[in-house]
């Protein structure tokens, strides 16, 4: 295997030297193509289950808190498309657990596009914001999200943090994009057959806006704690001392 020349990647590094912050992704635009949207939402579902990560973090961080006797209640900030949500119960109810998923997302497309899915039991959508959820006093055994940390502007990191560990009894787990050469450049070429959508260039868009573990650490508070994870994956953790109801599986 012939590994590019290291010029070639000289303009990656100086593109992913800091964090893009002020870029933005397509998709996000109220007037962006519905159809490359639609599709995009559709895609999700295969690059979701591809890179994001969420079986081994079922495995380590979700089932061991899950019963077969009492539901375990879950948070999805920012769910898109839904289909984490809908991944998380089908592999509880394969395990014979019991599991509520609730994913909430602010954007009336993504919760449409959640909303007419095929209903799958134990799961549930609604438009809102975690604050709204935070105002109405909900709380849940486990929140989490996936790939919503870099669209948090700088500013509003420490909300969106104190909203979600507040909104949860016991774990927060924040999964999201490690920016990376390597994550820029496997991605660009991987993504190539995933046509008439953003999914490619958002995707890009995305690794550029993403912290690094070292950049979390430096900007949350001391109770959460980031870590990299395989394949170019950043994990934000919260963790109460103790989970109040916890179940034995």
């Amino acid at each position: 295997m012939h590994w590019p020349n290291p010029s070639v990647l000289d303009p990656i590094m100086a593109l992913l030297r800091e964090r893009a912050a002020d870029a933005v992704e397509e998709m996000d635009a109220s007037d962006c193509d519905p159809v490359r949207l639609e599709n995009t939402y559709t895609q999700f579902s295969l690059v979701n289950r591809l890179v994001s990560g969420w079986r081994r973090l079922y495995r380590t961080e979700l089932l061991p808190q899950l019963s077969s006797a009492t539901p375990t209640t879950l948070l999805d900030i920012g769910c898109g498309g839904g289909d984490i949500p809908v991944l998380l119960a089908e592999w509880a109810a394969r395990d014979g657990k019991q599991l509520l998923v609730t994913g909430i997302d602010p954007d009336e497309r993504a919760y449409r596009f959640a909303a007419e899915r095929p209903a799958t039991a134990g799961v549930t959508f609604r438009q809102a914001f975690s604050a709204e959820l935070v105002s109405e006093g909900l709380t849940f055994d486990v929140v989490i999200s996936n790939h919503v940390l870099h669209h948090v502007p700088a500013a509003e990191l420490q909300q969106f943090l104190m909203e979600s560990a507040s909104l949860s009894r016991g774990t927060v787990i924040h999964n999201d994009l490690r920016r990376s050469v390597a994550a820029y450049a496997i991605f660009s070429v991987a993504a190539l057959p995933l046509r008439h959508s953003f999914i490619r260039q958002d995707g890009l868009t995305s690794i550029r806006r993403s912290y690094t573990p070292s950049e979390l650490d430096a900007r949350t508070p001391p109770a959460w704690t980031a870590e990299r994870r395989f394949p170019f994956r950043t994990v934000l953790h919260h963790r109460k001392p103790e989970l109040p109801g916890a179940l034995n599986p």
